[in-house]
């Protein structure tokens, strides 16, 4: 998973409320098991018609949002199926930071596993940010937990302090797991002195596991 530090990048407006997956990424491009290629069908339906054209209206579509690496969103962004492609397609794109009042649990779990920095604010601040995005470059610093919006408007957020820390050095939940592989490994090998009939087998280097 790649590290989020800092991000200065385009902020695209779209901040209609209870955004689904389904509208993120329709169910039609979840055949695929990678996690690259995904980019050209994020809001697929919203952005292209039938025929396959350009919608003008949408603000992916539009000059300079086409590059946009931060989306201000609605409330409850994220919602209905847990997809995690729905990430997959965001992140392909070049998304790395979404801003915005709400998002839906499952959605802000998937983020996380894949480095993609969720700032909540306060609904009016999100509303003086979408009115702030005229094409202009905002800036991101996760260490500092700042939104550059100009160089006279900084936004102080919060992020809760263990997520802070695996965005910041790119770490998902199984790489956050093997950080204590050798704690879990003491364990172990006390647990079978302690309780030998829950073992299968003596220790042989590999993690086996109580029957």
């Amino acid at each position: 998973m790649t590290p989020f530090t800092r991000l200065h990048a385009v902020a695209a407006p779209f901040t209609a409320d209870n955004v689904d997956t389904d509208q993120i990424l329709s169910k039609a491009f979840l055949k695929v098991t990678t996690r690259s290629d995904l980019g050209p069908a994020l809001f697929h339906e919203l952005r292209f018609t039938a025929a396959g054209d350009r919608r003008p209206g949408f603000i992916l579509n539009q000059l300079p949002f086409r590059t946009a690496g931060i989306l201000l969103t609605g409330e409850n962004f994220g919602c209905g199926s847990s997809r995690e492609h729905a990430v997959w397609a965001l992140v392909d794109f070049g998304i790395r930071c979404l801003i915005g009042p709400s998002f839906a649990d499952i959605f802000q779990g998937n983020c996380a596993n894949n480095g993609v920095l969720l700032v909540t604010l306060d609904p009016s601040e999100c509303s003086a940010l979408a009115l702030a995005a005229d094409g202009r470059r905002f800036g991101v610093d996760l260490e500092a937990c700042q939104i550059h919006v100009s160089p006279e408007r900084t936004i102080q957020f919060k992020i809760d302090p263990q997520l802070r820390v695996r965005l910041l050095n790119g770490a998902d939940t199984i790489r956050q797991t093997e950080q204590f592989d050798v704690a879990l490994s003491e364990f172990e090998l006390l647990d079978r002195r302690n309780r030998p009939w829950a073992w299968t087998s003596p220790p042989s280097g590999q993690r086996i596991g109580p029957r």
